[in-house]
Formats: C-alpha cells, sequence, structure tokens
C-alpha cells in the first residue's frame, strides 16, 4: 500500500510492513554480517512489520524509534535512532554487537550516487535519514559496514517507504553490495 503524502522523512510515523516482491533478497549481507543459515533461513521465512514513532525531545533531538515484529507477532530487534550523529553501540539479536551513527542530511552531501538516487521531491526537499552502522569487530570478529539512506520513492505508481543501502565487508573483495528494501505503509500506530 502506498505511503500517504503527510508520511515523509520528517515524519515517519507509522506502521510499515516490509515488501519482500519488491525489495532486493538481502541473504548475502545477512551470511556477511555472520548470521548462521538457520537464522537467515528463518528470516526469509517470516514477514517484518515496524512500527515506527518519529518525535523531537524535550532538548530538540530528533528521535525514530522503531519496534521490529515477525510474523505471528514475534517481537523482533528494536531500532532506536538519535538523529545526532553520535556514535553508539547496541547489541543487536541478530547481528551482534554494532556501532551505528545517524543524522538528517541533505542529498547533496551524500557521496554515492546509490544512496542518493531516486528518491521524491518531498525526500529531497526534507533532506534524508542517513544511518550507518558497522560491526564491533573487536567484539565479532567480523568488520562490515551498513551506510543507508531512507525516504520515500515512486515504484510502479506509488509512494513507497524506502531505504538504499550499501553494503562493504572485509569478507567480500569484489565491491560492495547495493539493495533497496521497500514498504507498504498499512496505517498509523
Amino acid at each position: 500500500m502506498a505511503s500517504p503524502p503527510e508520511v515523509t522523512t520528517k515524519n515517519l510515523s507509522g506502521k510499515f510492513i516490509m515488501n519482500k516482491t519488491l525489495s532486493d533478497d538481502g541473504d548475502d549481507i545477512l551470511k556477511l554480517q555472520g548470521v548462521s543459515w538457520f537464522k537467515r533461513r528463518a528470516i526469509s521465512m517470516f514477514t517484518l512489520t515496524l512500527v515506527v514513532k518519529h518525535y523531537t525531545d524535550e532538548a530538540g533531538r530528533e528521535h525514530i524509534d522503531i519496534a521490529q515484529t515477525l510474523s505471528g507477532g514475534i517481537p523482533g530487534t528494536n531500532e532506536d535512532r538519535i538523529l545526532d550523529w553520535e556514535e553508539r553501540s547496541d547489541n543487536d539479536d541478530v547481528f551482534g554487537v554494532v556501532i551505528g551513527q545517524s543524522k538528517r542530511i541533505e542529498l547533496e552531501e551524500v557521496e554515492d550516487e546509490f544512496l542518493k538516487s531516486g528518491w521524491t521531491e518531498d525526500t529531497v526537499e526534507d533532506r534524508t535519514v542517513l544511518v550507518v552502522e558497522r560491526s564491533d569487530t573487536s567484539k565479532s570478529g567480523k568488520e562490515w559496514k551498513a551506510e543507508q539512506t531512507w525516504g520515500f520513492e515512486i515504484l510502479n505508481g506509488e509512494r513507497r517507504h524506502a531505504r538504499h543501502i550499501k553494503f562493504t565487508s572485509s569478507d567480500k573483495k569484489d565491491g560492495p553490495l547495493f539493495k533497496h528494501l521497500y514498504y507498504d505503509y498499512v496505517g498509523t500506530n
């Protein structure tokens, strides 16, 4: 289902379901992140729902808090972002210990063409959300980095919440992986 015009990168609050048909398969990324074959199979069988709460706190800091649920009501990982570019460590149930940063950014400031192209006019005007996560190599034994831009695209005539992902890993020598993730808007929280 298409995202309504009032849901933008400045107001992402709502409920979204990952559209597996439109999204690129992310199994190769999960494998490079060290996710076991069994977990990857389980993830591929479930549907991911995001419940997003987007707000500004008393100190004026912008937050995007995301509760993830797998089909059947199975709780997933919570993804709580503060858009201030501060590094924060998190022990993720799927990816292990990760270090992440988030901020709102002008698309002209994004270096990679894949990450900055294809967005709707409102995403360009309101600026995209940039999320960078990397493994805490000293704790995980893995070395990877996922750069994401969040916004909206027109796909098959419908406006959809999307994420562009550029993934690099020390275990992948032939260059980065590029993935699109698309979400169906299913209503307010």
